[in-house]
C-alpha cells in the first residue's frame, strides 16, 4: 500500500489556515486587502465577539463576477498576477489567491457581490466541510460584501488558542490602524458589538492626513513629530517621526510601510535605532509614522505567508538611506519663533509642532519642549534675525582640560555683547523696585529660548522667552554642545589607527571570515587591518587609536554579525561616540558652577545653534518650557 499520497482539499487549506489564519486580525488583513486592490473608497467592518462570532467587511469596489464567485474560493486563484514577471513586480496587496479558501475552511463564510457593470449580485457560500460552493442570486449594491461567522467552528483546537474578546478586538483594530495608515484616500469605518469605534473619512490635504494619524495613534504624537520627506537613488521616505522626548517604553507606536504595505523589517528597526541612539534615553522606543517608496522590482514581498516582511534587493542601500534620512532630520532640528514650520523639500526635512497641548514628563515622556516650533537647520532661516551669534570653538581635539572648559565660558561674553549690556541693566534692576523690560521683550526676533534671568542653585538656568519660562540644565546642555563639537572636530581630523606591536588573532566561524574578506575596504576606512590566516581564524594587525583600551576581538565579532546581518556596521563609530560622550561629560559645566548672566545667555544661543540639543548624551531633555497660561492656572490666577 502505497505511502504517499494527495491532501484532501479540506485538509490542504485547513493547514494553509495555520499560516494565513492564526487570529480574527488575519481575516480582517486579508479581507480589507482584498478591497483595497478592488479599488474601494469605502470600507466597512463589523465584529461581534472580538471578531470570533462575526466578521463582516464590505467595499465598494469593482465585485466580482458570477462566473468567478465559486473560483475565488480556490486555493491559488487570483486576478492579480499572471506570469513570473507580475510576482517579481507586485503592485498590489495581495496575490496568492490563498486567502479566501483558507477563511472558507475554517469557517462559515458567505461571499456576496455585484460588478459595476452588472445589474444582478450573486452570492456564494461555504463552510468547511463542503468545499463545492453554491451560487444563489442576491441583493447587494455594487462591491462586495464577505461575512465570516464562528471562526474555527470546526477546528476546536485552534479556538482554544484564542484570546479574550478585548484581546482579539485590540490585534483586530490595531491591524486596521495599519490599513488606515497605509491608504489615506479611502474611507474606513469600524464597528464592534454594534458600537461604532472609528469612523474615518478620505484626507487628502495634509492637515487631514495629520488628524487621521492623531485619531488613530495619540494627538500628543502629532504635537511632538517631525514631518520628513527625501527622496535619493530612487528611494523615497516621508511621514513622521516623533522627537526623541517623546518616546515610549514599548514599540507601540511603530508603524513602517513599503510601497503601502505594513511590514516589520529587521533592517529598517535597525536602521531607525541608530538613527535615534545617540538622542534617546536608555530603554525608551521611538515612535514613527514612516512609508518607503521604491521600484517595486526592488523588494520581494513574497517571503512570508501573512506577508510581514519584506526582502531587499539592495539592504544596504535601503539601510543607510533611512538612517541618514532620520539622523539629519533629528539633528537639524532647532527652536524656532513660534510662527509654525512648513513641510521640506525633497531632500530636507522640516518640522511644525503644535504648541498648545499640556506639559508632562509621564512615564519619561518629557513633552515640555513642545511649546516651541522647530525650524530645519538648514532651511536658511536664522534662529532670531536681530540676535545672530556664532558657536565658539576651542580646538578640541584631546579631552578638555578645565582651563580650556572655564576659556569657554569666558568667551561666551564676548559672544554676546548685546545681550551683556541688557543683562548689565537687569542685575542693577534688581536691586529695586522698578522691574526692567528684558532685551527684546516686546520684538518679534525675540530668540527662541529667550535671555536668562537667573541661575537656580547653580543648576538650572531660568529664561524668558516669549511664551513664558524656559528651566535649562545647565550641565545637560553644555555637555550637549560640547559632544557635538568633539564629534566635529575628530571628522575634520579622521579616524586615526596605529598597527598593533603584537598582532591578535580572533578565532570565528567561517561565514564571519568571508566577511571579514568581503568588506575589507570598509573596515581600513574605519582604521581596521585584517588578515585571514585559515578558515576561521583571523589576524588583527591594525585599530583605530580611540580603541586602545577596548574589547577590539569582541567589538570585531559584533561587527562581523552586523554585516552579515545588515550589511553595515557602525560599531566603532558608536564606541568612539561613547568614548566623546565621557569626555563631553567631565569637560562640561559642573552643578554648583555659578554663571553670568552674559554666560547664561551666550549657553542658550549656542543651544539654539547645535543639533540635538534638546537632550544630553544619555537621552535626557535639557531644557523645558511653562507658558504663560499654565502658570497662570498654577497661581489660579483670572479666576
Amino acid at each position: 500500500m502505497s505511502r504517499i499520497h494527495l491532501l484532501s482539499p479540506r485538509l490542504a487549506n485547513q493547514i494553509a489556515a495555520g499560516e494565513v489564519v492564526e487570529r480574527p486580525a488575519n481575516i480582517v488583513k486579508e479581507l480589507v486587502e482584498n478591497s483595497l486592490d478592488a479599488g474601494a473608497v469605502h470600507i466597512d467592518v463589523d465584529a461581534e465577539q472580538g471578531g470570533v462570532k462575526l466578521l463582516r467587511v464590505r467595499d465598494d469596489g469593482i465585485g466580482i463576477g458570477k462566473d468567478d464567485l465559486s473560483l475565488s474560493l480556490s486555493r491559488h486563484a487570483t486576478s492579480k498576477i499572471t506570469t513570473l514577471d507580475d510576482l517579481e513586480a507586485v503592485g498590489t496587496m495581495g496575490f496568492r489567491g490563498e486567502a479566501l479558501a483558507s477563511i472558507s475552511s475554517v469557517s462559515r463564510l458567505t461571499l456576496t457581490s455585484r460588478e459595476k457593470t452588472a445589474n444582478d449580485a450573486w452570492q456564494v457560500k461555504a463552510e468547511g466541510r463542503e468545499m463545492q460552493a453554491e451560487i444563489s442570486p442576491a441583493a447587494h449594491p455594487i462591491g462586495t460584501t464577505l461575512e465570516v461567522r464562528d471562526l474555527f467552528f470546526n477546528t476546536p483546537a485552534r479556538r482554544k488558542f484564542l484570546r479574550t474578546e478585548k484581546t482579539e478586538f485590540s490585534h483586530l483594530e490595531d491591524t486596521l490602524k495599519k490599513l488606515a495608515l497605509s491608504r489615506y484616500d479611502v474611507a474606513f469605518t469600524l464597528r464592534h458589538n454594534q458600537k461604532v469605534i472609528h469612523s474615518l473619512r478620505p484626507a487628502s490635504r495634509m492637515i487631514d492626513r495629520e488628524k487621521r494619524v492623531a485619531s488613530l495613534l495619540n494627538p500628543q504624537f502629532m504635537d511632538n513629530a517631525v514631518h520628513i520627506e527625501t527622496e535619493a537613488a530612487g528611494l523615497t521616505i516621508e511621514g513622521w517621526v516623533g522627537l526623541p522626548t517623546f518616546s515610549r517604553s514599548q514599540a507601540d507606536m511603530q508603524y513602517f510601510f513599503v510601497n503601502g504595505r505594513a511590514v516589520r523589517d529587521k533592517l529598517v528597526v535597525h536602521a531607525i535605532k541608530q538613527a535615534y541612539r545617540d538622542v534617546l534615553y536608555h530603554g525608551r522606543q521611538p515612535a514613527f509614522v514612516l512609508y518607503l517608496w521604491l521600484d517595486p522590482k526592488l523588494v520581494d514581498v513574497n517571503v512570508h505567508p501573512t506577508k510581514h516582511e519584506v526582502r531587499f534587493r539592495d539592504g544596504r542601500l535601503v539601510h543607510d538611506f533611512i538612517f541618514r534620512s532620520l539622523h539629519r532630520a533629528l539633528g537639524d532640528i532647532r527652536p524656532e519663533q513660534p510662527t509654525g514650520g512648513s513641510i521640506s523639500e525633497a531632500g530636507h526635512s522640516s518640522a511644525s509642532v503644535n504648541s498648545e497641548t499640556s506639559t508632562g514628563a509621564e512615564a519619561g515622556e518629557f513633552q515640555g519642549q513642545n511649546r516651541l516650533n522647530w525650524q530645519n537647520a538648514n532651511s536658511g532661516s536664522a534662529a532670531s534675525p536681530g540676535y545672530q551669534f556664532q558657536p565658539t570653538s576651542n580646538g578640541f581635539g584631546d579631552r578638555p582640560s578645565q582651563g580650556a572648559v572655564a576659556e569657554q565660558l569666558r568667551s561666551y561674553e564676548q559672544l554676546n555683547q548685546a545681550a551683556s549690556s541688557h543683562a548689565a541693566m537687569s542685575h542693577a534692576a534688581l536691586g529695586t523696585n522698578t522691574p526692567q523690560p528684558l532685551p527684546g521683550e516686546d520684538r518679534e526676533d525675540l530668540p527662541p529660548l529667550g535671555f536668562a534671568i537667573a541661575q537656580l542653585h547653580g543648576i538650572y538656568i531660568l529664561a524668558q522667552n516669549a511664551q513664558g519660562l524656559i528651566v535649562v540644565d545647565t550641565h545637560a546642555a553644555h555637555e550637549r554642545i560640547t559632544y557635538e563639537r568633539l564629534k566635529v572636530a575628530v571628522d575634520q581630523q579622521g579616524i586615526q589607527s596605529q598597527p598593533l606591536l603584537v598582532p591578535e588573532t580572533l578565532h570565528v566561524s567561517e561565514r564571519e571570515a568571508d566577511a571579514a574578506e568581503q568588506y575589507a575596504d570598509e573596515f581600513k576606512l574605519l582604521g581596521v587591518e585584517l588578515a585571514r590566516m585559515s578558515p576561521e581564524s583571523l589576524m588583527i594587525r591594525q585599530i583605530p587609536v580611540l580603541l586602545q583600551q577596548a574589547n577590539v576581538g569582541q567589538l570585531i565579532t559584533d561587527m562581523l554579525g552586523d554585516l552579515i546581518e545588515h550589511g553595515a556596521s557602525d560599531r566603532i563609530l558608536a564606541h568612539r561616540n561613547e568614548l566623546l560622550s565621557t569626555m563631553a561629560c567631565h569637560g562640561s559645566v559642573r552643578a554648583n558652577r555659578k554663571l553670568t548672566i552674559p554666560e547664561m545667555n551666550a549657553l542658550l544661543r549656542d543651544m539654539e545653534d547645535t543639533e540635538r540639543s534638546g537632550q544630553c548624551n544619555h537621552g535626557r531633555p535639557t531644557w523645558t518650557q511653562m507658558t504663560m497660561p499654565e502658570l497662570d492656572k498654577l497661581f489660579m490666577r483670572g479666576r
